[in-house]
This record gives structure tokens, sequence and C-alpha cells, in this order.
């Protein structure tokens, strides 16, 4: 299977917060900004879409890691491998 690139991993991860964030219009988040400035998101919010990915693409996200899912470009780096495993 293709290795999945930036923009693939960023789609995935817009697409379950997509899902979560129900009111937030997703296709304006920036990459740099933190993704709670930008969205509505509390932390039970967080936690959905750490299950999502857990659900939808096997992924697991350790709670010490939740640190790096904080921007949109730090989450996509820091999942970008775990999607290719």
């Amino acid at each position: 299977m293709a290795e999945l690139n930036y923009d693939q991993v960023r789609t995935h991860v817009l697409n379950i917060i997509a899902d979560i964030a129900l009111d937030d219009d997703v296709t304006s988040i920036k990459d740099d900004l933190l993704l709670r400035e930008q969205l509505d998101l509390d932390s039970m919010d967080f936690l959905d879409i750490v299950m999502e990915l857990k659900k939808r693409h096997k992924i697991e996200v350790p709670q010490e890691d939740y640190p790096q899912l904080a921007t949109m470009q730090s989450c996509v780096t820091y999942l970008t491998p775990k999607f290719n495993q």
C-alpha cells in the first residue's frame, strides 16, 4: 500500500474533526494554530477524536502524546508515521 502523505493524513484528521465538531467549519483550519483556539473543542471532543483515530484507522495515541495533537501540523506530523505503519 502506498504511503500516505501530509495532505492525505490531514484529510483523514479533518474528516474525524468534522464529524465531531459539527458546528465548526473545518475548511478554514490553519495548520500552525492551536486546534482548541480555532474550534470549539472541549476535552471530551478531543477524546472523541482520539477514539475515532483508533476506531477508523487502528491508531493508538497514548495519553502522554496528546500534546502532539495540539495543532493540525503537529497532529499530522505525529500521525503520518502511524498511518504508514
